[in-house]
């Protein structure tokens, strides 16, 4: 059931993703599912769980705890970007067994890092809600960037349209607007966890 879910969310978005959809995929009637679904909202924490979960599983085990909140990033980032209604999920429902489990490696991290006491809290809350938050935002970046739209013209576009942007009033965008053009997604997200962790050494 739930994985047959995750295949409708993929492809309807979470409008698309009724019992009787869910039925008549799975060949079966909406009673069977009523079963052992109670409702759609008990089904889409079971769908998110299970693709978060899956994600987490597919984390190579590191011994140097900075390498691994990195790989636990990425493959919620991918996960997220490959499963958007994932991200809405997660921010609907923060407590649910998916995001504690995410907190939860990356509370793991945190401590084998060193950090003592209360920063252990803020530390990996910091780091959960940068890997939500720009995830979330890419995912939705993506959708927007569907084609035919393409994405170096895309960024092109906007790129030319901050250099034209007033020199007084916005003087930091233009000067990044090259850099725009030419990030890589993936990267920047990358550099933006290696920023925290960076000050995460520092408090130590």
């Amino acid at each position: 059931i739930v994985d047959a879910a995750i295949e409708l969310l993929d492809a309807e978005g979470e409008s698309g993703l009724t019992f009787r959809a869910l039925a008549t995929r799975l060949a079966t009637g909406p009673g069977a599912i009523y079963w052992h679904i109670a409702n759609k909202s008990e089904l889409l924490v079971a769908a998110g769980d299970a693709v978060v979960l899956r994600a987490l599983g597919d984390v190579v085990a590191c011994a140097a705890p900075r390498e691994a909140i990195r790989s636990i990033a990425v493959n919620v980032f991918e996960a997220i970007d490959a499963h958007p209604w994932v991200g809405a999920q997660l921010s609907r429902a923060p407590w649910q067994t998916a995001m504690l489990q995410i907190f939860e490696r990356i509370g793991r991290q945190v401590q084998a890092l060193g950090v003592q006491g209360g920063a252990q809290f803020t530390s990996a809350s910091a780091l959960v809600s940068y890997i939500i938050g720009v995830s979330i935002q890419n995912a939705a970046n993506g959708r927007m960037l569907e084609p035919p739209v393409d994405r170096a013209d895309f960024l092109e576009t906007v790129s030319a349209q901050w250099k034209e942007l007033d020199a007084h009033e916005y003087p930091f965008t233009r000067n990044v607007a090259a850099q725009l053009r030419e990030h890589d997604d993936l990267a920047e997200f990358l550099a933006g966890i290696d920023l925290i962790l960076a000050g995460v050494a520092a408090s130590r």
